[in-house]
């Protein structure tokens, strides 16, 4: 038990070993090398730690932790900050931002540091006609990042000002692209009338079924829970791009491409299978043996980032608790984490929570994957902001040559 003296608030080696995130063993490995004091517990019970000491030790270890390996290339950004057990967009924390205000107020706080009350993004009909055309010409069987690429790419060529990098400019054209990007997918069913926002609009592009108030409130908190992360794949693709000083279109397209690598993008799509599988054969025992027996990975568990259960999914799983029809799929979703945590500890992330929804409203199994692409689309646009402030193609690793050694005869 910690306990409190004249010097201090004292842990005991336990204690010491939970708040430095190691085992009890390493404790004392800091000891010897001077970086931690000892002092004998004089009733005999073990050594002590003064708390404030062992604390500041954790945060060093933390900052050291985060900062980049020499050679390794470092992004400076004031956005979105990653803890192991939470995240936050300038500073405030992003899931109770998400869970109090609506996808586009978020998106304006990450973009501005406001978050302007009663946000509404509207497409300019030139740009979302030009759109719906491209879209239209495309094969039955294309997907929705291949449909969101070329909708980009057709409402940059409707938006004369898109070589404009001013702020206000970048501004003016994100808040049309991304409904344009939404409007542009083929509808699933019924264009439900709405209040405009961007979840009631993606709502009939992802399923057949009425929407309601709750099933739209966890759609709405999913955008807004993915609208930044960080510098994933996508998120560094988008930054190179503007270092080289593209317009936010070619960003964001830039953004998608990377997306749609199996590593990224594709994750939401393989948990959504997942779970299916699992409601068929009514348990996950069978599905998850057949993955691993098959030497694959169990789609919606682990991150790397996060100690614990991703707190993305921790957020939408406590929304569906509330959405009757998601009972079975949020079920299974559990079960599958809990077979999974006798394997090695791995919890639960955003992909897994995604297709609980995605399962529960009848939805395809491409529908976590739009979501994403739709909500990051924010924060490529508050990272390509911040990019073109810096310097100029800054985005210029240096390759380590490993091919012969020149002179080389010329081929014939």
């Amino acid at each position: 038990m910690s306990d409190q003296t004249d010097g201090g608030r004292r842990l005991s080696t336990q204690e010491a070993a939970r708040v430095l995130g190691v085992k009890p063993a390493t404790v004392y490995a800091y000891v010897s090398r001077g970086q931690l004091a000892s002092r004998r517990d004089p009733a005999g019970r073990g050594s002590s730690f003064d708390a404030a000491e062992v604390e500041a030790l954790a945060r060093r270890s933390r900052r050291e932790a985060a900062a980049p390996a020499p050679g390794e290339l470092s992004v400076r950004t004031a956005l979105t900050l990653i803890e192991p057990d939470r995240y936050y967009f300038r500073g405030v924390d992003a899931v109770a931002l998400a869970s109090r205000y609506r996808y586009e107020e978020v998106a304006e706080w990450l973009w501005t540091g406001n978050l302007n009350p009663g946000a509404r993004f509207t497409a300019p009909p030139e740009a979302l006609g030009a759109a719906r055309r491209a879209v239209e010409a495309l094969p039955a069987h294309s997907g929705p990042v291949d449909r969101l690429r070329v909708a980009v790419a057709a409402a940059a060529v409707a938006d004369p000002l898109r070589f404009d990098l001013s702020e206000e400019a970048v501004l003016g054209s994100a808040r049309c692209l991304i409904p344009t990007m939404v409007g542009a997918l083929p509808a699933a069913g019924t264009a439900w009338a709405g209040d405009g926002r961007i979840a009631r609009r993606l709502w009939s592009r992802l399923t057949s079924r009425e929407p309601d108030p709750d099933a739209l409130a966890v759609l709405d908190l999913a955008l807004a829970l993915l609208v930044d992360h960080d510098l994933a794949a996508s998120t560094l693709a988008v930054r190179v791009a503007a270092s080289a000083r593209a317009h936010p279109y070619a960003a964001v397209s830039a953004g998608l491409g990377a997306l749609e690598g199996p590593l990224h993008g594709a994750a939401g799509r393989l948990a959504h299978r997942m779970l299916v599988e699992v409601l068929e054969q009514g348990g996950a025992a069978p599905v998850v043996a057949e993955y691993l027996r098959a030497g694959r990975r169990v789609p919606g568990l682990g991150h790397r980032l996060y100690q614990g259960e991703d707190p993305r999914a921790g957020a939408l799983f406590a929304r569906l608790e509330g959405l009757g029809q998601a009972g079975p799929a949020l079920a299974a979703a559990r079960e599958v984490a809990a077979v999974m945590a006798r394997q090695g500890g791995l919890h639960a992330n955003v992909d897994l929570a995604l297709a609980v929804l995605t399962v529960s409203c009848a939805m395809p199994a491409e529908a976590g994957e739009t979501v994403f692409a739709v909500a990051r689309t924010a924060g490529w646009i508050a990272h390509a902001l911040e990019e073109y402030q810096e310097r100029p193609l800054r985005m210029r690793p240096s390759g380590q040559y490993h091919g012969p050694r020149p002179p080389q005869p010329v081929p014939r």
